[in-house]
């Protein structure tokens, strides 16, 4: 747990701004036309920017190659395999990826290729972990998965889903964040810093309201390790230690008790006082937005990378461009977006 703490440090993010953006600024310039999100976003992430941000190793540059993101890809499917839904009848899909465990040798060597670009590109965190008493080897797998399965996977679930909110808010909303995230940046210089992020509460407020509306991860399991009472609105609920929990965002996160059109998407819906207090109810896997990890109650291990790269998106998007127009289809990874027309930056 004190090497999560230690990845996910805020000094960590905000020095690793600066690498993301370049990253993100290269990809997107050349992404022009009509185009499948999944593919785009797929591409982007084949340079992991997470990799380059948290180690300052690109995995093309390594024996890696461009496999990162399909190794990926893959080991995420067999991990999430029982929840998700491909398309099929039900009872092929509940026969083939939930009667039986998926057998874990097909994605084995996809894995170690993983783990040893890992190995050989965080020899810094390991080296601080050790410090804390954590092997290298755990630190590996650890790192495989803060950044593979919740960052990585967080993205490419929610980078779709996002861009489909926005599109269908319309062109008063894309005007909107132009204008604001054109006007900050120039007044810092015409450079993109965290100074000029923190100047743009309606591009903050619409990666959270995406977050809100359609969590990347909407579903938890935990087994109980005490007696404990849950208590919502008008009822409390005893549970006993040993009993296995689920738990579902977006009853959460759609409560009309607490959100005013919950199944609108309000692009405004996080600003001001008001706004910045409903953040305790944007939920990730283990809390809210608002709390931290710490030693006693972990959190989400790439919820802050997530959040940070989630909002860069949205600026480089809307550095270059006026607005846009989607088509959307379904994956079983969130959204397939396909981008049929973009009109370029205009002021």
């Amino acid at each position: 747990m004190g090497f999560l703490l230690l990845v996910q440090s805020k000094t960590d993010l905000t020095i690793s701004t600066t690498k993301v953006e370049m990253n993100f600024s290269s990809q997107k310039s050349r992404n022009t036309g009509q185009r499948c999100f999944g593919l785009t976003c797929h591409r982007v992430l084949s340079s992991l920017p997470t990799q380059r941000a948290f180690f300052g190793s690109n995995p093309p540059d390594t024996k890696l190659g461009d496999d990162g993101p399909s190794l990926i890809s893959k080991w995420v499917l067999f991990q999430l395999g029982p929840v998700l839904s491909l398309g099929l009848p039900t009872y092929v899909e509940e026969l083939v990826i939930r009667t039986f465990p998926l057998p874990p040798f097909l994605v084995k060597k996809d894995y170690r290729r993983l783990y040893d670009f890992f190995y050989h590109s965080s020899g810094f965190v390991q080296d601080e972990a050790e410090k804390l008493g954590i092997s290298r080897e755990e630190v590996c797998h650890n790192l495989l998965f803060a950044t593979c399965f919740n960052t990585f996977g967080g993205m490419k679930i929610f980078f779709p889903n996002m861009l489909k909110w926005i599109s269908r808010a319309g062109v008063k909303l894309h005007t909107d964040l132009a204008q604001e995230i054109r006007s900050a940046i120039r007044s810092n210089g015409g450079k993109l810093t965290m100074a000029a992020m923190e100047q743009m509460p309606l591009m903050t407020s619409v990666v959270y309201e995406g977050l809100r509306i359609e969590p990347p991860v909407p579903s938890q399991y935990g087994r109980a390790k005490k007696d404990l009472l849950i208590e919502s609105h008008d009822a409390v609920y005893q549970v006993k230690a040993g009993e296995m929990l689920y738990g579902y965002q977006p009853f959460a996160t759609k409560d009309p008790k607490i959100f005013e059109n919950p199944e609108e998407f309000v692009p405004d819906r996080f600003m001001g006082d008001d706004g910045g207090r409903l953040l305790k109810h944007v939920l990730w896997s283990n809390g809210p937005e608002t709390e931290d990890p710490t030693t006693a109650n972990k959190q989400c291990a790439g919820k802050d990378f997530v959040v940070l790269v989630s909002r860069l998106f949205v600026v480089e998007l809307f550095r270059r461009y006026d607005s846009f127009e989607i088509e959307v289809g379904k994956s079983p990874l969130g959204a397939a977006v396909t981008v049929t027309s973009l009109k370029r930056a205009s002021f």
